[in-house]
Order: C-alpha cells, then sequence, then structure tokens
C-alpha cells in the first residue's frame, strides 16, 4: 500500500472501533440505568483496539514498512 492507502485504512479501521466502543458504552449505559452490572470492562474496550489493529505500535510499524 501507498503511505496514502495505509493512512486511510488507519482511519476507516479507527472510525469502525469508535462505532463498536459507542455501541458498547450505550450497553454499559443501559445496564446501568437498568441497575444491572455493565457488560464491557475496561479490557473490553482495549481489546477493539487489539482487533482493530490500530494500536501504537500496529500503527507506527505500518508507516515504517513505507
Amino acid at each position: 500500500m501507498t503511505p496514502e492507502q495505509e493512512a486511510s485504512y488507519v482511519n476507516s479501521q479507527t472510525a469502525c472501533a469508535l462505532i463498536r466502543m459507542e455501541g458498547m458504552k450505550a450497553e454499559n449505559e443501559f445496564r446501568q440505568q437498568q441497575g444491572l452490572t455493565i457488560a464491557y470492562d475496561e479490557a473490553a474496550f482495549l481489546a477493539v483496539i487489539e482487533e482493530y489493529g490500530i494500536h501504537h505500535n500496529a500503527v507506527v510499524s505500518m508507516f515504517r514498512s513505507c
């Protein structure tokens, strides 16, 4: 991929991760309002970053390969 394509890929993965996390936050809020325990803890949110490959080292290594 070109550097521009890699940047677009990272941006799209970031958007997907943010959408997923917003859903997770909404579910947590809904469950709290119902008096239930939250569905997603900090580890679950950090796992999304890993799942979409947008953690610091992944992004830096992608751009270093250009």
